[in-house]
């Protein structure tokens, strides 16, 4: 067995199981019971996303693919950070509507 022929391999698998985790990211995110569940399962899909991303730039050769990866880990941070604040703002509210 030689490099390359190991390297489609390995990258083979590894586009396989991203994929497997993508497909149980999607379920996690429509039957989440409450909202930060589903809030971590799409911060969960784009990590595996950017990893899919970066597997295929190895397995391509095509390095345009990692300033992609790196995008979508700056919109995928930036709309993890604007949920959970989403979040807090909500739960603040909901705390003052049942007081006295």
């Amino acid at each position: 067995m030689n490099a390359a022929l190991f390297m489609e391999w390995a990258t083979l698998i590894a586009l396989v199981m991203l994929a497997l985790a993508l497909a149980l990211s999607v379920v996690r995110i429509v039957l989440g019971p409450s909202l930060p569940d589903r809030v971590l399962a799409l911060d969960l899909l784009t990590v595996v996303a950017m990893g899919f991303i970066g597997t295929i730039a190895i397995r391509t050769g095509f390095w345009l693919y990692v300033d992609i990866a790196i995008a979508l880990a700056l919109l995928g941070f930036l709309a993890t950070v604007a949920l959970a604040r989403y979040i807090m703002l909500r739960r603040d509210t909901a705390r003052d509507g049942e007081g006295p």
